[in-house]
């Protein structure tokens, strides 16, 4: 990153266009709000120029000696991004951020120049080179101007910079230009000749900004998020709009407006800004959306904190149209509202695996599964489809369940999208068998297979280890695999989210549930054994609020009514069979669970 501080002179001597995105913000400072404070430190800083000069004068000092004690204004900053321009032509830059400001400079450079104009000053043609490009290395009307403002504003900015400046007009361009030249005329009028000269030196020469030229490996959003003070996320969305669209701009690519209306504009609901995730990692949708677009398009697990960058190289390397891009964005975003669930999927199946992995917050399969729902039409059968991202429910759960460390899941999933599309050509079942392959790992231990179950359910503490939430999604899972494969009773339908989970023997199982064991040694190890149990997935069930309470802490005998009433819950409907709930019943359970889980969660084969 090259980032200096400049003079408005030494910035906009240069023979350079600055280019504003055609969709960024429009344009708006006002008179209340920035133009009049920033006249107000435009005269303060002549004012004390002038005096300093003055008093030079009187002591015989040279002036060169006097401008130096005084202080500069800070206007700020702007970035810009370096652009392609033809060899020998002008140098382009795009204004990524600081474009109010830039446009603001702008027109108090028009105002004053009008003002040197009325009084014939030398000073018109040194401020107007400020404004304008030389004459004899541009090849259009629009080089001519050193700022160049987005699409919407390039009809006015031309009748805003003239020299003829037209009596009426709305525009705050046109009403900026109005009022700088005005109070440039109340600053100077009635005052010593030289006041005049003293404000084009202070605009020219005490007027800075802090110039930010990002380079190849730059990224502008980490800048912006500390010039920003890390206040408010940055959007990623905009920045890439704005550099696709430049992009178009600048490759003469026709009807923006319109491929803007077709592929852009629905992002720009709210629907698309709302954020999601949790603390540092929240983002709103669209920069989520970019971000899975670019990890499947590029085959690269894409960073959302630096997302700007990575597209923008993406863009460097790919040379693809701006259309063609923005329409394959627009098929993604279709996509991940299928994925999140905004939008039906086409099957019980896809609707239950998107959920699923959504309510553990897989957010690294996203891609895939995009990238899934924008295979060409009879690529993949609804069924393969299905069956595909099952397979990745199936790896994520599995892992879950035996406790397996989830880094690492971004480079698995990029890994899945590149087997699966390297087998475009093939059938559809070699698709889906490149997706197991790598799901499996190349010495077949990265997605547990039946026995891990098994151990794990006999184990591992569940409760603690787990979040509710989970719990509550396994068992529920469990449950309605169970509803739907009993052909003795009427499937009942739960919302497993609102359902309460209950210890079978309670946490304080000590009040009600004395050890059988009549020695001291037995008593002891049936305690030790029952504590290791408490939390087992065996002692674990799901209950609705009309489970009475009361009872949790109660012995098995007060319990087991209890849970014959909650036996639509098929998850309960053997519970209260058992005569005794002890350390061996809960094992047994649990087994039994594991074998329930792995039918849910199938380990497919390649």
């Amino acid at each position: 990153m090259d980032a200096n501080t400049y003079s408005l002179k030494q910035i906009l001597t240069q023979d350079r266009r600055y280019v504003i995105p055609t969709f960024q913000r429009d344009y708006e400072w006002t008179l209340d709000g920035q133009w009049a404070l920033l006249f107000e430190d435009l005269v303060d800083t002549a004012d004390r120029l002038f005096e300093a000069r003055q008093q030079a004068k009187a002591n015989g000092e040279p002036l060169a000696k006097a401008d130096k004690k005084v202080p500069p204004h800070f206007l700020g900053a702007i970035v810009c991004d370096q652009l392609a321009a033809a060899a020998g032509g002008l140098d382009l830059r795009a204004v990524i951020d600081g474009q109010q400001r830039l446009t603001t400079v702008q027109l108090v450079l028009r105002g004053v120049l009008d003002v040197l104009i009325e009084h014939g000053s030398p000073r018109a043609k040194q401020v107007r080179r400020l404004l304008e490009n030389h004459p004899d290395i541009i090849e259009s009307p629009a080089e001519r101007h050193k700022l160049w403002p987005r699409r919407k504003d390039r009809q006015v900015w031309p009748l805003a910079m003239a020299d003829e400046l037209p009596e009426q007009g709305a525009h705050l361009y046109l009403q900026a230009r109005r009022y700088f030249a005005q109070r440039t005329r109340t600053a100077t009028e009635g005052t010593e000749p030289e006041r005049l000269d003293t404000l084009v030196d202070a605009l020219l020469d005490l007027f800075k900004l802090v110039v930010i030229d990002l380079e190849d490996n730059d990224d502008a959003q980490v800048i912006f998020e500390v010039l920003n003070g890390r206040q408010t996320p940055l959007s990623a969305a905009d920045l890439v709009k704005n550099l696709l669209f430049l992009r178009g701009e600048l490759s003469d690519e026709k009807e923006l407006e319109k491929v803007y209306d077709t592929y852009w504009a629905p992002f720009d609901e709210p629907w698309w800004k709302t954020e999601v995730g949790r603390g540092h990692a929240q983002r709103g949708r669209r920069d989520v959306l970019l971000s899975g677009w670019l990890t499947a398009v590029s085959r690269s697990e894409a960073s959302i904190s630096h997302l700007y960058g990575q597209v923008r190289g993406y863009l460097d390397g790919a040379k693809r149209k701006t259309v063609d891009v923005l329409a394959e964005l627009h098929d993604f975003g279709q996509a991940y509202r299928v994925v999140v669930g905004a939008e039906p999927a086409e099957t019980e199946s896809l609707r239950r695996s998107y959920h699923r992995l959504n309510a553990l917050g897989i957010t690294t399969a996203t891609p895939l599964l995009m990238w899934l729902r924008t295979l060409p039409p009879g690529r993949l059968s609804t069924a393969e489809h299905a069956l595909t991202v099952s397979a990745v429910e199936s790896w994520v759960v599995r892992r879950l369940l035996v406790g397996a460390n989830t880094r690492g899941y971004g480079k698995v999933f990029v890994d899945v999208l590149k087997a699966a599309a390297e087998e475009m050509g093939g059938d559809y079942s070699s698709l889906v068998n490149a997706v197991v392959r790598v799901l499996r790992g190349t010495d077949d231990t990265l997605w547990p297979d039946n026995d891990e179950l098994v151990k794990a359910f006999a184990t591992r503490k569940f409760y603690g280890s787990l979040t509710q939430e989970r719990i509550r999604l396994i068992l529920g899972a469990i449950d309605q695999h169970l509803q739907e494969n009993n052909p003795k009773t009427e499937p009942a339908a739960f919302t497993y989210e609102k359902l309460q989970i209950e210890h079978v023997m309670p946490r304080d199982w000590r009040k009600h549930w004395p050890p059988v064991a009549t020695d001291e040694a037995g008593k002891l190890l049936e305690t030790q054994r029952r504590d290791e149990a408490l939390h087992r997935i065996g002692n674990l069930t799901l209950v609705t609020p009309t489970f009475n309470k009361s009872v949790s802490n109660g012995s098995w005998a007060v319990k087991r009514p209890e849970f014959a009433l909650q036996s639509k819950l098929q998850l309960n409907a053997s519970l209260a069979t058992y005569g005794a709930w002890t350390v061996e019943t809960i094992d047994e359970r649990s087994k039994t669970l594991a074998d329930l889980a792995a039918e849910v969660w199938p380990r497919l084969s390649a």
